[in-house]
């Protein structure tokens, strides 16, 4: 059952442009990359080479792997969420020609 707004209140909802998801690659073709997030994307390697770009989610657990790739995911706590072993995994998602500075 939806419950009805009155005038004086606001409904709002997180929006997805609030969170940034990292995006990870694996050209190095390494077996394990450690990582300091559970929610990410896998790209399998950079483009044009990427398979098709998988939201990976750990959930409760510590590890993940890739269903495109079967690259192993390990989480870190220590780890900064822009950081990652080997370091060259992170990807740097840019914008299109003219799109707004995140």
């Amino acid at each position: 059952m939806l419950a009805a707004i009155s005038a004086g209140e606001r409904l709002t909802t997180p929006s997805m442009a609030q969170t940034l998801v990292p995006h990870l690659v694996n050209d190095q073709g390494v077996d394990r990359i450690t990582i300091g997030v559970k929610e990410f994307q896998c790209m399998g390697a950079s483009p044009p080479h990427d398979h098709p770009h998988v939201y990976l989610d750990m959930g409760h657990e510590s590890q993940i792997v890739c269903p495109y790739c079967s690259t192993l995911f390990v989480h870190d706590g220590a780890l900064k969420a822009t950081e990652s072993e080997p370091s060259a995994c992170i990807y740097i998602v840019t914008g299109p020609p003219g799109a707004p500075a995140a």
